[in-house]
């Protein structure tokens, strides 16, 4: 059976995670917070903070789900690959754009369901919009469908463009490539964007960009809750440039490529 989530649950959640991020943000020794990991990525207090937030929220909730988050510790593959379902959780995804101080920056939370993403929301706290995603079977409380809710109104379905021309493509505030342009090209992209983290997904689903291309690497956490928006509103989410789907819990979670796509059929 499979579990039954409740998304309002899961916003609550995601913006009590925003609030612990928000006090260290708006903090006045915000220049002394930063660390950097063994990868040389920046890791900050804010992602610890939230992560302690999602973890024991999601952890009473559900006890008998378990969880994959950026911070937290490394699971290895032999466990997690008999898993049937797991968070995948980014407690600050955009780290980056956090310390450039540009508001650009989401917590991520998203259910995998034998490798595919089912459940997921995207919070963006400075501007305080919330995204929501579920599939077929898995919302107690929600029809199925993407919604995006601005605080403290109500969730509004959201959807794909069915453009065929003129398209826009949202691109990487931090992330670009010679791969990236090539294949915008053969899109016929006319315009395009900047975003930081998992917005970029949002601008598809609500039908504010036509295309998303990554060529560089990402980790699973980081496209989880994005993937999830995006299906739901009727766009894909591919691996490479097409035409299979992105899968999760890999024994790497580090994700090839992606390219993800408003009604558009992959080329």
């Amino acid at each position: 059976m499979p579990p039954h989530i409740n998304i309002s649950t899961l916003g609550e959640i995601a913006i009590e995670a925003g609030k612990e991020i928000l006090n260290i943000y708006h903090h006045a020794d915000f220049s002394q917070i930063v660390d950097f990991k063994a990868d040389d990525s920046p890791l900050t207090t804010a992602d610890e903070a939230s992560h302690h937030v999602i973890i024991n929220r999601l952890s009473s909730k559900y006890p008998n789900i378990p969880i994959i988050s950026e911070e937290g510790k490394d699971v290895e593959y032999a466990t997690r690959k008999g898993w049937e379902y797991f968070w995948l959780v980014d407690p600050l995804d955009g780290t980056k754009e956090f310390i450039k101080r540009n508001g650009q920056f989401t917590v991520n939370i998203a259910l995998i369901h034998q490798g595919k993403p089912i459940v997921g929301v995207i919070y963006t706290p400075v501007t305080e919009e919330l995204y929501l995603a579920a599939k077929e079977g898995y919302a107690e409380d929600m029809k199925p469908g993407a919604y995006k809710q601005q605080l403290p109104g109500n969730p509004v379905p959201i959807q794909v463009n069915n453009k065929k021309d003129k398209l826009v493509a949202v691109r990487s505030s931090s992330h670009a490539s010679e791969e990236e342009e090539e294949l915008l090209g053969r899109y016929g992209v006319t315009e395009s964007i900047s975003k930081g983290s998992s917005l970029k997904f949002c601008m598809v689903a609500e039908g504010k960009a036509d295309v998303y291309y990554r060529h560089g690497p990402t980790m699973e956490w980081d496209t989880a809750a994005g993937q999830v928006v995006v299906e739901c509103a009727g766009g894909k989410v591919l691996q490479g440039t097409g035409p299979e789907p992105f899968r999760y819990n890999k024994e790497s979670l580090r994700n090839g490529s992606f390219l993800v796509l408003s009604a558009i059929k992959p080329m």
